[in-house]
């Protein structure tokens, strides 16, 4: 998945809801700010492990597809 995707994704699961970024940030319990989460929407952010188990809930998704992204992939396999 690219971040393209992965933002896409994430944007369409929170719409599908009807709920703003705020929204999410609120039902997630999170403390995390609303700026920050759009953040995370966009790629320019990757939470920590507990922060996306406590994202993916509320946006109907699994954890882990934060963590999907090629270029992480691609990164994983030069340096291994």
């Amino acid at each position: 998945m690219t971040e393209n995707e992965l933002s896409e994704l994430l944007k369409n699961s929170r719409k599908k809801l009807h709920f703003s970024q705020q929204d999410v940030v609120d039902k997630s319990g999170t403390g995390i700010t609303r700026q920050y989460y759009g953040m995370i929407e966009k790629t320019e952010r990757q939470p920590s492990v507990a922060l996306a188990k406590k994202l993916a809930p509320v946006l109907g998704v699994h954890w882990t597809i934060f963590f999907e992204i090629d270029s992480n992939k691609k990164l994983r396999k030069t340096t291994a």
